[in-house]
């Protein structure tokens, strides 16, 4: 792209109000900039880049009514962090690139996708996915914490969901309903109660008839326990899996290769069993402390499975 071309870019995204836009032209010029040698130009506008995420989103924007129940969070994790399967990273990928590119969409009636559902075990990377598309669009990341919000405020639990439906409305972000399970279980389960339904048939409402520009993304742990209803109000599903062979490995190469070139790491996949991503990453993280605290040991695969199997006698009992 010219530089002409660039600054045309820059100038369409500002007043179109579209910072994710912006952000994302800025950083094709630092690459540009890059690419012909110019790093301390690409670094300025880094840093630059970087710093105006930190101010922007320090603020609250929710209000008193909701403190406690939404956690803002400021993500700086890239698709390139998350190890997962292509169908997933291609999932994940066509969600940013639809949100970037909605414009394009809406000229031709369409919308991209913006209500996303994760489901899978526990540790497979569904909240990671969220901090990534947040960073990726730089967007604030609201965590709703449903759990919190059915146990606190039982009878008030429609109204509290209104007044967070109203802030997605006014306040464009990445909005993260942890623990959907708390609210989405399905309707005619004998051990559900009316409050409970009334609940789930309000955020079925408001989820219908929103029609912001925020990314909504709720996650469960189990999909077969929600009611079904919720299925077509999602505009994506996305199933994640505890990691198979490649993923172990991947995981364990891009934790531990940096702290010993001898690690034979094919040999530690048979005692990897049940265990998901991020108890993989914790395992390696333990690895990794042990070896750093006694100084005169150094990191070896007797090291690491002693971590492995520390985890799944932890997890797995």
């Amino acid at each position: 792209m010219a530089k002409a071309e660039y600054i045309i870019s820059l100038i369409r995204a500002h007043y179109n109000n579209e910072p994710e836009r912006f952000t994302t032209v800025a950083l094709q010029i630092a690459a540009h900039e890059a690419k012909l040698g110019h790093t301390g130009v690409a670094n300025d506008i880094k840093v630059i880049i970087d710093k105006s995420k930190e101010n922007r989103h320090k603020s609250k924007t929710f209000s008193p009514e909701l403190q406690g129940l939404i956690l803002e969070n400021v993500p700086s994790v890239n698709l390139s962090d998350i190890i997962a399967s292509n169908d997933i990273k291609n999932k994940i990928g066509r969600i940013i690139s639809e949100f970037i590119q909605r414009d394009k969409l809406r000229k031709h009636d369409l919308e991209n996708r913006r209500k996303i559902l994760l489901s899978g075990p526990p540790g497979t990377g569904k909240t990671l996915t969220a901090s990534i598309i947040a960073n990726e669009l730089d967007l604030p990341l609201y965590t709703i914490l449903m759990d919190k919000m059915v146990t606190k405020y039982m009878g008030e639990t429609s109204a509290k969901l209104r007044q967070v439906f109203d802030l997605i409305e006014q306040k464009k972000g990445v909005y993260l309903f942890d623990e959907f399970d708390a609210i989405g279980g399905e309707r005619s389960r004998e051990n559900d109660v009316g409050e409970m339904r009334r609940i789930l048939n309000s955020f079925l409402q408001f989820i219908e008839r929103d029609n912001s520009d925020s990314l909504i993304i709720a996650i469960t742990n189990n999909k077969a326990l929600l009611d079904q209803a919720l299925f077509r109000r999602f505009d994506d599903v996305i199933l994640y899996h505890l990691p198979d062979k490649d993923e172990k490995l991947a995981l364990l190469k891009s934790r531990l290769s940096r702290y010993g070139k001898k690690l034979n790491f094919n040999s530690l996949l048979p005692n990897i069993n049940g265990l998901s991503h991020a108890e993989i990453s914790l395992a390696c993280l333990d690895a990794i402390k042990e070896t750093i605290l006694n100084e005169k040991q150094q990191m070896n695969n007797q090291l690491i499975l002693k971590a492995i199997k520390d985890r799944n006698a932890a997890y797995h009992q």
